[in-house]
């Protein structure tokens, strides 16, 4: 086996180790702020030149949501920098999505001086005991302590972020540590990243329950995103249909038969006597829609924990989806039986809900026109905006990573940033976000970040005055205590025009669609102001009642 060739020792600051591990590693581009206990890092990225790119935001969580853009729309490692303290604590609404979304993020942040850490002098930007806050965010966080253990610590942060369920990591370096002068080898180092194996004897009986299953169902989730033909190929010689957490949206192309959305999978579930959930938490189904002793559970996560976390399943396969789905796929022949087709079915009931669907107006007629301007290829970033919530299960979606969701975190306010981010890593396709006007301002500065790096993205704000979701939950809910949710906003297309942004309006769906050509051929930063009524709530469509009363034995 060959071995990598080592350098000789020279003299290096730590700041200079630390650049030249991250190039090592095939990094070239970090998100970031630079601050006093930085400094010697970004001396040492000047140093890199062009080889290690730098974007520069207005904010640090801004930072921090377009390391996350990166890394979701890109599936590389997403890096950013920040001074700690305050600057740290404004990334941690980011690296707590990152964590949620199983992203590959680094937070890399710098720290007081060594001998001051942990003793309460009040220097600046002390926060108490900064690596237990990263560690509750994270994987896995190291201090990097002396010069020459930058390259070994950031190899060992990379391996773990990457081995079995990938998750953000962290790593802080003191200034004094990145200053201070030692003789050091940089030879890039190799990262030994853990995948387990698949298990034979699960495998054979999660094939043997699918092949005699009558009614099986499919659920994907983020942890499948790289299983696409695994999964098309096992669903035809079931003819189950798949149905996509928010995570999972586009594993299987909207355009196959077989694929749905989460909340369509409640009309199957009473019936369904197998179901087999991929890289998912699956949540929804298992916590609320019930669990009986006549449904079989087979489970495919790479994390143990998920296994059992809500209802312990019939069998449980640890191992990656790819993985574990081909060897599945392999071993189905000796049970399975030939299935007839169900596309002339599955047709029928997408046309269906469709139609049921295009009662939230004006949400899908947004929606509708959004797609129409959107390339197949193009990226989608929603947002907790009423159009937002809507395509979670309206916007057909029809390749991996191409609608990227908060999943879980419900982080509003990530959308405008992340957008960004997923731009950077993806310049040749055509990247959409969508935000209401609440959220657009959680980050509205970063226009100045796009148009200073020419970052073409579109953003499309829909402005109904208010945080929407609050106040219509306080007139239905609340006997109309409406309070603290009604917003006052500038004009959008001269706040976007102040930035050096093109501003546009659109006050139809159809507007909407010739604004979004004219933004996707503009090669510049878009802004797309849309004033929009109140809507109706979505949530029926998503909160969906038990449909299996009699819950698994113990």
């Amino acid at each position: 086996m060959p071995t990598t060739p080592t350098a000789p020792p020279s003299t290096h600051t730590g700041g200079e180790a630390l650049v030249s591990a991250l190039l090592s590693h095939g990094i070239d581009t970090i998100f970031g702020l630079p601050g006093v206990q930085n400094d010697y890092f970004y001396n040492a990225v000047y140093d890199a030149g062009d080889r290690l790119r730098v974007i520069h935001s207005r904010h640090e969580q801004g930072a921090a949501y377009m390391a996350l853009g990166y890394a979701l729309a890109g599936d590389r490692v997403g890096v950013y920098n920040v001074v700690p303290g305050p600057g740290f604590l404004n990334t941690t609404a980011a690296l707590s999505t990152a964590y949620g979304c199983n992203a590959k993020v680094l937070a890399l942040t710098g720290q007081i001086h060594t001998d001051q850490i942990g003793r309460g002098y009040g220097m600046l930007h002390e926060i108490p005991d900064q690596m237990a806050t990263m560690r509750s965010l994270t994987k896995w966080v190291a201090r990097i302590q002396r010069p020459q253990e930058a390259p070994r610590l950031l190899a060992m942060a990379l391996s773990e972020m990457l081995s079995d369920r990938p998750r953000p990591v962290g790593l802080e370096i003191p200034l004094d540590v990145l200053s201070a002068k030692a003789e050091m080898s940089l030879s890039p180092l190799p990262l030994a990243v853990r995948r387990p194996a698949v298990d034979p004897d699960a495998i054979d009986r999660a094939a043997q329950l699918l092949g005699q299953a009558k009614r099986p169902l499919i659920f994907v989730g983020g942890g499948a995103m790289d299983a696409s033909e695994e999964v098309r190929a096992l669903a035809e010689a079931l003819q189950a249909p798949v149905f996509a957490t928010n995570n999972g949206r586009g594993i299987l192309s909207s355009r196959h038969y077989l694929s749905f959305p989460l909340a369509v999978a409640h009309r199957f579930w009473a019936e369904a006597d197998v179901v087999l959930a991929v890289g998912t938490r699956f949540t929804y189904p298992l916590l609320y829609w019930g669990v009986d002793d006549d449904l079989q559970i087979i489970r495919i996560d790479i994390d143990p924990e998920e296994h059992n976390r809500i209802a312990p399943p019939t069998v449980g396969l640890v191992a990656d989806s790819a993985d574990g789905l081909a060897a599945l796929v392999d071993a189905l022949g000796k049970y399975n039986n030939r299935r007839p087709s169900r596309q002339e079915e599955m047709a029928e009931l997408k046309a269906a809900v469709a139609s049921e669907q295009a009662q939230l107006q004006p949400q899908v007629a947004y929606i509708s026109a959004i797609r129409e301007a959107l390339p197949d290829d193009g990226i989608f970033v929603e947002e907790l905006t009423q159009v937002g919530y809507v395509s979670r299960f309206a916007l057909p979606v029809y390749h991996p990573r191409t609608f990227l969701s908060t999943g879980y975190q419900g982080t509003l306010g990530w959308g405008f940033s992340t957008a960004l981010g997923a731009k950077v890593a993806q310049p040749d396709r055509p990247v959409l976000s969508i935000s209401g006007d609440g959220g657009f301002l959680f980050g509205v500065q970063e226009m100045a970040t796009a148009v200073q790096h020419n970052i073409a993205t579109v953003s499309v704000v829909f402005d109904d005055g208010a945080y929407g979701n609050v106040r219509r939950m306080q007139q239905q809910q609340y006997g109309n205590r409406v309070i603290a949710s009604d917003l006052r906003n500038p004009d959008f297309v001269k706040l976007a025009e102040a930035f050096g942004v093109l501003g546009l309006r659109a006050h139809s769906p159809d507007e909407l669609r010739a604004a979004l050509e004219k933004g996707f051929a503009a090669g510049t930063p878009i802004l797309i102001h849309a004033p929009v009524g109140e809507m109706p709530s979505p949530w029926g469509n998503v909160f969906l009642p038990r449909v299996r009363p009699v819950k698994r034995s113990a």
